[in-house]
């Protein structure tokens, strides 16, 4: 085989050996792929023997990995001075023979980002996250980022953001991550934040919204909005709006819209069933913390159900998801009440990682 013989051992007759035509390659993350040049096309499973493979421990010394322009990985050997297409590693690869799940759920309860993004090459791929530097944000976007995309985190606060970014290149210095300040609570910042971006002249083909805000007590923004609402919908409306030309010039692209289970248990019609305006940014005098962000919640269903409706013929889908009920995260810190009640639950929920 030829990654034998490329690492000094001797070649055998095994069923691993690839038909004429075939080549064997790993992506970033170490996950064997097999390259058929007669057909052109590619695979996870081995043409022979139908099982997937992944390389097992670190490049030998004096060995890194690179990418070319075309996003494919290649091999530099610093210790001969040559470079090569072919993994050292692919000598020592370990089968990988993941349980099929007995029901249709491909994830659970316990599945990692790294798992769902596992076998994925976002090479070339620019994807924004907002609220980035911690929590659910942080986990996504450094699971893109380690996964070869060009990830910018979107935050508030720049000089956490910016920590962020070395946490993430202190796991592959060759991460492409930068940060990049968006408040939500301001609409000017919005609008900054989106002219920056397109300066960069880049594509988005990954947009995930994110940030938002939880059990605070009531306050206007700068435009005169309850903030919940402001925060955890409307900025993240006007967002997507503005950045919408971007998202369908990049096509195939998503807008993932950060949700909760919670917006089931509330409304924002009135007593006739018409939409009630108050009810989205209320007066002090009807506020309740909780169910404010309820309400965000459910517009954030409905905005990523009308988005989905209008730019899908365009390329662009819209997805909103459940992050998990009572998922342990730093959302609870403005209310001692609820930091208490999430304390208590820590030992039955998710972890950031999972």
């Amino acid at each position: 085989m030829a990654a034998l013989r490329y690492a000094g051992l001797d070649d055998t007759d095994s069923e691993d050996e690839l038909p004429p035509g075939w080549e064997e390659r790993t992506t970033k993350d170490g996950w064997v792929y097999y390259a058929n040049h007669t057909e052109e096309k590619t695979q996870w499973e081995h043409p022979k023997t139908g099982k997937r493979k992944r390389v097992a421990g670190d490049l030998p010394y004096g060995w890194e990995q690179e990418t070319d322009e075309n996003g494919q990985v290649f091999f530099v050997d610093h210790i001969n001075k040559r470079t090569t297409y072919l993994d050292p590693r692919l000598a020592f690869t370990v089968d990988d023979n993941p349980t099929k799940p007995t029901t249709r759920q491909r994830y659970d309860g316990s599945t990692t980002a790294m798992e769902i993004l596992q076998g994925r090459d976002f090479t070339g791929k620019v994807v924004l996250v907002t609220g980035a530097n911690s929590g659910i944000g942080f986990e996504t976007a450094k699971s893109f980022a380690l996964h070869g995309a060009h990830v910018i985190l979107a935050c508030r606060n720049l000089s956490r953001a910016s920590e962020a970014v070395s946490r993430i290149l202190e796991e592959w210095h060759k991460a492409k991550v930068e940060a990049m300040t968006l408040d939500l609570a301001v609409l000017r910042s919005v609008q900054h934040f989106a002219e920056a971006f397109k300066a960069k002249n880049v594509s988005l083909h990954v947009l995930v919204c994110n940030a938002g805000t939880f059990a605070l007590p009531w306050g206007l923004t700068k435009d005169g909005l309850e903030t919940t609402f402001q925060v955890n919908h409307l900025g993240h409306f006007y967002l997507v709006q503005l950045l919408q030309d971007v998202l369908c010039r990049s096509s195939p692209a998503r807008v993932i819209v950060v949700s909760s289970e919670s917006h089931r248990f509330t409304d924002i019609n009135d007593s006739s069933g018409k939409l009630d305006l108050s009810r989205l940014s209320p007066p002090r005098s009807d506020y309740w913390a909780m169910l404010a962000y309820n309400r965000s919640k459910l517009c954030n269903i409905l905005f990523s159900n009308e988005l989905h409706r209008r730019l899908s013929p365009r390329g662009v889908t819209s997805n909103a998801v459940h992050p998990g009920n009572m998922m342990y995260s730093a959302i609870h810190r403005n209310s001692w009440v609820y930091k208490l009640l999430f304390t208590l639950a820590r030992p039955f929920t998710k972890s950031m990682i999972l």
